[in-house]
């Protein structure tokens, strides 16, 4: 079948975590003999700030990275939808976009038909920002994708949208598998954006003063640190890698003894069942995690085999010390993590829920999967 997705970006994944599991979902549906049409804003921040900060290399980087995925950058306030969708099945469309656009494609859908048309949230401003998210106009819509239990239900309870299904994030396992014979560089590396003030104190407890306390060779890549993050890490002997793109994080993952998880704070406060992609592509690249306190409410995971739970700064820094002076649990928690991505949670089996929501909108006998 022809399926078109409008998103942020696919090209850049410059503070933009959404473009991991497109790229994993992309080159999935491509595998399996579908056609495929990826459209992004030219002026997307993500693309605009990489390009700014880097230039165009790491955009031939990524092509080369992903041999198989092309964007188009449009304007989309002017792209033509009658021949952009023309002849797709299934629109996919990013609640990043617009809301203009996204009514603009609804009304499409109304008017023109013949397609299934979703609308795919992966953030928390469902309930950061209530009113944004009710502006969006998604009446001509079929529903909504949500990457969490309580987002979809929040769909429903607001009346933004009759139809909601959990469409929970994974890993490309194409990309993001252990790698062997890397050189070790450090004890901890840890790869995320500083947050907007979403978790500067959880930041602090449990991944900074640990290093500071263990005295670990640590190294932090990501974007967006303000310059008292910078000197706070500083002060606890940390390493600095700025961005990091992220087809290169499995070879960097491999360089370490150990990650960690520390979620926002929307998602512990309001969001259950909602891990961030690095979790997922972490216990893929078959590194030890220790994550802060967050509710698996949607037994994603098992806790306490598949990765440690901390539940303060202390707890986190017995866990650091233990995973890495025991060979033995390091590797069990790392097969275990592994195991449990490989059955349940990879861009594979995201695409098989898809097909079956799509399977459930169309009628019998008229979806054509060559897989």
């Amino acid at each position: 079948m022809r399926v078109v997705i409008f998103c942020h970006s696919l090209a850049s994944d410059w503070n933009h975590g959404n473009a991991h599991f497109l790229r994993g979902v992309c080159s999935e549906l491509i595998a399996r003999g579908h056609a495929l049409e990826v459209y992004e804003p030219r002026d997307a921040w993500s693309r605009v700030n990489l390009v700014a900060e880097h230039g165009e290399a790491p955009l031939d980087a990524f092509h080369a990275a992903y041999p198989e995925l092309r964007s188009r950058a449009v304007d989309l306030a002017t792209l033509d939808l009658d021949e952009a969708l023309d002849g797709a099945d299934l629109v996919l469309v990013h609640e990043w976009n617009e809301h203009a656009f996204v009514r603009r494609i609804g009304e499409h859908r109304r008017d023109r038909g013949g397609y299934r048309l979703l609308f795919h949230d992966t953030h928390h401003r469902s309930v950061t920002d209530v009113a944004g998210m009710a502006a969006y106009e998604l009446a001509h819509y079929d529903g909504v994708l949500a990457f969490g239990n309580v987002i979809r239900d929040l769909y429903r309870r607001h009346g933004w949208s009759s139809r909601a299904w959990t469409w929970h994030e994974a890993a490309d396992v194409r990309r993001f598998h252990p790698i062997g014979g890397e050189p070790r560089e450090g004890d901890l590396v840890w790869i995320g954006n500083w947050g907007d003030g979403e978790r500067e104190a959880e930041l602090d407890e449990f991944l900074l003063e640990p290093v500071r306390a263990l005295g670990l060779k640590a190294k932090i890549h990501g974007v967006r640190y303000p310059a008292h993050a910078l000197a706070r890490l500083a002060e606890c002997g940390i390493a600095y890698g700025g961005w990091l793109p992220n087809h290169e994080a499995p070879r960097v993952f491999a360089r370490y003894g150990v990650t960690v998880h520390v979620p926002r704070r929307p998602y512990v406060e309001a969001l259950p069942g909602i891990p961030t992609i690095r979790v997922f592509e972490a216990l893929a690249c078959g590194i030890p995690l220790i994550s802060a306190p967050w509710n698996d409410a949607e037994a994603l995971f098992s806790p306490g085999d598949d990765f440690l739970v901390a539940d303060d700064g202390a707890a986190m820094r017995a866990h650091l010390r233990a995973v890495l002076n025991d060979p033995s649990l390091a590797a069990a928690l790392a097969e275990r993590g592994r195991a449990t991505i490989l059955a349940r949670h990879t861009c594979a089996h995201r695409v098989d829920e898809l097909l079956a929501i799509y399977r459930e909108l169309e009628p019998a006998g008229a979806l054509s999967d060559p897989a």
